[in-house]
């Protein structure tokens, strides 16, 4: 060896590299946990399943709910108030309390607000969307240790 040359070792490669960017499913996972996802996907398919069973042959339908209007707006409604549950959380309350009133007016309008099930999840996700709470900084618990008394 001479005085002016070095020799480098290479590790081995031990798998793939590293990727450069963000995994896309991290970040949808990130944003999705950072707002009302389950309450907005419920209501959504609250109204889909409405929708669907406005479709019903003429001897599964119990209402006429399917030849009015309101039938078909009603679950449309509960459709976007999911959507904008999701996309716009700081307004969840509105958009919850928009929910609630378009699910309890399906009993009505559209077959028993879709047989029950479709009635159920949205207010079922109307009010989780309601009660959502964005993530606050955690608290630490100041735990008041007893200390023991000297007695005299």
């Amino acid at each position: 060896m001479t005085a002016g040359s070095e020799t480098t070792v290479e590790p081995a490669d031990t798998g793939p590299p590293a990727p450069s960017g963000r995994h896309p499913w991290r970040t949808f996972r990130r944003w999705r946990h950072r707002r009302p996802f389950g309450a907005g996907l419920a209501v959504a398919l609250g109204g889909v399943e409405i929708l669907f069973t406005q479709q019903a042959s003429i001897s599964v339908i119990l209402t006429a709910g399917a030849d009015s209007l309101v039938g078909y707006v009603l679950p449309v409604i509960m459709i976007l108030s999911g959507v904008l549950i999701v996309l716009n959380p700081g307004q969840r309350l509105f958009y919850s309390i928009v929910a609630v009133l378009a699910s309890l007016g399906t009993w009505v309008t559209s077959n028993l607000g879709g047989f029950f099930v479709g009635m159920l999840l949205g207010l079922v996700g109307s009010s989780l969307a309601f009660g959502w709470l964005p993530d606050q900084p955690r608290r630490r618990r100041l735990r008041a240790r007893a200390r023991p008394e000297k007695r005299a």
